[in-house]
């Protein structure tokens, strides 16, 4: 977890390989948010570190932003950054709410 920590309330660079309304490569959903990953970071599962992006309503392919949260999965090895633009905030609910079609199929905890 100490991994992801680290990068809240910093302003990081997203790169989308999931664009707002894109379907999931294996599961049956679309995303409604723009989903992607830090380069040349290192997550435990292998893969670089994601990160949901929310606030953007439409697709972009390069995000730069602040981080507000992480969701911490407990029964996997992969957490979540939650990355915003740098005059919006959103509440756990709203976190939660907005990532739910694809953190339902796991146990987290959002971390400030």
């Amino acid at each position: 977890m100490s991994y992801a920590t680290q990068y809240i309330g910093k302003i990081v660079e997203v790169k989308i390989d999931r664009l707002l309304g894109s379907k999931h490569p294996k599961h049956n959903y679309h995303y409604p948010v723009n989903y992607g990953f830090i380069e040349n970071t290192k997550a435990p599962d292998g893969e670089e570190i994601d990160a949901y992006i929310l606030g953007v309503f439409k697709p972009v392919d390069v995000f730069n932003g602040k981080v507000i949260a992480v969701i911490h999965r407990t029964n996997d090895d992969d957490d979540k950054l939650v990355i915003v633009p740098e005059d919006k905030d959103y509440t756990d609910d709203q976190i939660k709410t907005l990532t739910e079609f694809q953190e339902r199929f796991f146990e987290s905890v959002i971390i400030r």
